[in-house]
């Protein structure tokens, strides 16, 4: 099961997409702010990053820095969810070669099939051990 973790200050944002994400199939981890989620990466490993870019404490884009210099993982995915569309954001986004913007409003069902698009283009890990 592929795991996820969102990243968002507002409860019913975290509270909607959680419940479709886990009726698709995904594991969901949540965290309210970059500080909760860098945490959360340690810990838990999620496949993919779903961070709003405006929070409190921690923003998106100091999580996203955050993760590229103290927890790199080609592997991971950043979906950073925002209505900002300023040209300072799309610079700043270039700098990682995992990361895509989804503009909010975000739809639950553009999420899930960014998510399986994703998914199917990686393959998965195969464990060598003995």
């Amino acid at each position: 099961m592929k795991k996820i973790l969102l990243v968002d200050d507002e409860p019913h944002v975290i509270h909607v997409l959680k419940l479709f994400l886990k009726k698709n199939g995904y594991e969901v981890i949540t965290a309210n702010n970059g500080e909760q989620a860098l945490k959360k990466v340690i810990s838990n490993n999620p496949d993919v990053v779903i961070t709003d870019i405006q929070m409190p404490r921690m923003s998106g884009q100091d999580l996203c820095d955050r993760l590229q210099k103290e927890l790199p993982d080609p592997d991971r995915r950043i979906i950073v969810m925002t209505s900002r569309t300023d040209n300072d954001l799309r610079i700043w986004a270039k700098n990682f070669n995992n990361l895509e913007f989804l503009e909010k409003p975000l739809s639950p069902r553009r999420l899930v099939a960014r998510l399986r698009s994703y998914f199917e283009t990686v393959p998965e890990s195969t464990d060598i051990s003995t």
